[in-house]
């Protein structure tokens, strides 16, 4: 079988999901190919996805603008994404075009293949920074993981609190401001990142301060542009333990390439080589 993926999106001249896919396929010992369809907004979505239905793709990734637009567009949404309210791969079943979203799963892959330990303890408390999309998926998947407390800090309130309604119901959540997170940042054993605060090219910035954050604390970024952002400095700086941003991308698109095909590829060095080709760009 010859694979047919693509990724829509605008702008996305710029992805790495070719090079990813690339890999995928070459691991899993298959053949097929992954293409960039860069959709203006000017045109309708729905005509667009006709067009691609007619290049009988086996799946396709979806990235900004169209992760929420697209849901109406499909045929079947799967029930995480649908609490995610967004969709960031389809699969085409027999004809069925479904949609997912492997964030939140890909995030907990990436976190549990560099800090299994924190899978044996799910008293560990967290701090969630933000409350995009991003936000909504890790806390999805972090919460129905059973970790059991996972505090919000947001600039607005009223959005953490829609995130906040989407856990389990053992999860216990408190929501916080950006400057009650500094002050707090000694509580937590996990302080993930979600925000594009920091990202190139205004890197020279960070959501907070991690002035309080204790040495045994593990800082998440998901920000992979630049690779070292200045909140994953401060936290290195202080002793913490940190985790990089790219490897989020590398996982969800593992999950997404599992769907596809059935094939869970294994990442073995893949990271590092993502790593050098961010560094190269």
């Amino acid at each position: 079988m010859h694979y047919r993926f693509s990724l829509i999106g605008y702008p996305i001249n710029h992805s790495l999901s070719p090079w990813i896919h690339k890999h995928f396929l070459k691991k899993a010992g298959l053949e097929g190919e992954y293409t960039i369809y860069e959709i203006d907004q000017k045109t309708s979505l729905g005509l667009e996805m006709e067009k691609l239905k007619s290049k009988q793709l086996h799946g396709f990734n979806v990235t900004v603008p169209y992760k929420q637009k697209i849901l109406p567009l499909l045929d079947k949404v799967d029930d995480t994404a649908r609490k995610m309210g967004a969709v960031n791969t389809v699969v085409n079943e027999n004809g069925i075009w479904t949609g997912y979203n492997t964030d939140g799963i890909g995030y907990l892959r990436s976190l549990e293949s560099k800090f299994p330990e924190l899978f044996r303890d799910k008293s560990n408390s967290i701090l969630v920074i933000g409350a995009g999309g991003a936000a909504r998926g890790i806390y999805a998947a972090l919460s129905d993981e059973g970790f059991n407390h996972i505090d919000i800090a947001n600039r607005t309130e009223n959005s953490a609190v829609q995130i906040s309604e989407i856990g389990n119901k053992k999860t216990k959540t408190t929501i916080l401001t950006l400057k009650e997170a500094e002050l707090a940042a000694g509580n937590y054993d996990i302080i993930v990142q979600t925000t594009s605060v920091g990202m190139k090219p205004a890197k020279d910035r960070s959501i907070i301060s991690l002035e309080h954050i204790k040495e045994t604390a593990i800082a998440s970024d998901i920000i992979y542009q630049p690779i070292n952002t200045v909140f994953l400095q401060q936290a290195k700086n202080a002793g913490a333990s940190i985790h990089y941003g790219h490897t989020m991308l590398l996982y969800q698109a593992q999950y997404a390439f599992e769907l596809w095909t059935g094939e869970k590829v294994p990442i073995d060095g893949l990271d590092q080589k993502l790593l050098l080709e961010l560094k190269g760009r």
